[in-house]
This record gives structure tokens, sequence and C-alpha cells, in this order.
């Protein structure tokens, strides 16, 4: 297994899920990944969970305030994009039309964090690791490995990351539009269909997995629900779509070939 140390300005370093219900999503994640549920308490009586694949940090998770719960905020996945000056990447997107709805603060001795909603309506986070660089386990089996924004106004997108992070934009032959930081691709962008319904902008987070059918077959056995797949994915490989039981939604995929390698290897 390799282990990150360390993630340039501008990649997508870390994920965490903020539940309804913190032990369901321990016994989902832990029953659908393997995962090592570390739940440590917090100061004002919640707790935060780092979730682990042989002690190595893989994605987090807490409990939804209780004024969020009441106000019926659901469940959700988020993706932070790690910088070592998160103030400066928070008064760009600012400056590029989006939302600084949590300015950048402190979390105790760990980092430094802000979220952010772009002009488009997608919420994400910045991360400025101190003692927490982020995950230490990522583009492996059971791991994040890819991050979409899925939006209504691409367009608009485009124009906002590239102001704010100065990603490298590609397109694939199908017109998918690919972010690189640096010399990583490490996230892409479509556009949300009319038959989509009424689904918000929003980035949806992909773990890598060896089997997708087998996985697709676990989720229904722990709770969760596919939403859209298994099906082929372009020739990329193979993936699918879905909910945990308490409505987070997350993505599942198979590379037809290798996945690239981790920050600094």
């Amino acid at each position: 297994m390799k282990i990150v140390t360390k993630y340039p300005d501008g990649m997508f370093s870390w994920v965490d899920l903020n539940t309804t219900d913190l032990a369901g999503a321990h016994a989902f994640y832990s029953g659908l990944f393997g995962w090592e549920v570390d739940n440590q308490p917090l100061p004002g009586g919640s707790s935060y969970t780092n979730f682990r694949i042989d002690g190595y940090t893989v994605a987090g998770a807490g409990e939804l305030m209780p004024e969020m719960k009441a106000a019926g905020a659901p469940s959700v996945w988020t993706s932070y994009v790690n910088h070592s000056d998160i103030d400066a990447v928070a008064a760009r997107a600012a400056d590029a039309g989006g939302n600084v709805f949590l300015p950048p603060m402190d979390v105790m001795d760990v980092g430094r964090m802000a979220l952010i909603q772009d002009p488009t309506g997608a919420p994400f986070g910045l991360w400025q690791p101190a003692r927490h660089i982020g995950a230490q386990v990522v583009n492996q089996p059971n791991s994040f490995v890819w991050n979409e924004l899925q939006t209504r106004d691409p367009e608009t997108a485009r124009a906002f990351y590239g102001q704010v992070f100065g990603w490298n934009e590609q397109l694939d032959p199908s017109g998918y539009i690919m972010w690189a930081g640096g010399d990583h691709v490490q996230c892409g962008c479509m556009g949300i269909g009319d038959d989509w319904g009424e689904l918000p902008s929003h980035w949806l987070v992909y773990f890598l997995v060896d089997d997708v059918d087998a996985a697709a077959a676990r989720i229904a056995e722990l709770g969760g629900t596919v939403l859209h797949g298994p099906s082929e994915a372009g020739g990329m490989g193979k993936m699918l779509v879905a909910q945990d039981p308490q409505g987070a939604m997350f993505a599942l995929i198979r590379f037809s070939g290798q996945a690239d390698e981790p920050p600094g290897h």
C-alpha cells in the first residue's frame, strides 16, 4: 500500500461525511469497504470519525448538528481541496462569485478549514494541513479516487475553478471536462441534464473498488440504494452511483486500466 505524506496545493486531499446517524454510517461503510472506525470525542460532546485502512486515514465522518437535523439538512459527503494558504483561496473564491459560508477557521491543532459554495451552487471544502494532512490512502481499492462536479452551469464553473485554483483543463472526446492540479488529472465536470430532476449542483466523490457488481449487491445488503448502474463509463471502466442508508450520495468505479499513482509516488 502506498502512503501519501503531502499533497500539492490545489489537489483534493480529503472527503468527509456529515450524517444524520453516525453509528449507522460506521456500520454501512465498514461493511462496504472494510474501513476501521476510529471515533474520537470532541469538545462540546460531539465526536469525529477517521475511517482507516490498516491504520491509515482514508476518509472522515461526523454527525450533523442538531439544528441542521431539525432544519432537514441531508446527509452529505464533502470534498476538500488542499492548499497552504486557504485564506487567500477563500478571498479568490469570493472575488470569483463564490459564497464563503464558513470562513477559514482553525480546527484545533490538526489544520485549518473553510467551506465554499461555487457560483453554480455546489459546496466544497478547503483544507490547510497541520497535524492532519488529509487522506493517507487514495487511488487504491476502497479509497477515494476521483471527484466530479455535476452542475447546471458548466461554463460558469470552468471560469470559477480556473480563477480560484488555476486548474489545467482537458476535454475527452465526449466533451467531458477533466481538471488537473499540476500534472495530476484529479477531477471532472459534467452538466446536469434536464432529465435528472431537481438535483442541485454538487461534487460527487468516487471510491475505487475491485468489483462494482459485488459492491452493488453489498450496498443493498447493508441497506443502501443503487441509484444508477452498474454501467460502463465510456471505456473508463464500470461505475455506479448510490446512496447510503442515511441518504448521502457517492459513486464507485473500477477502472479498465490502472488508477493514477497517489501524490508523491
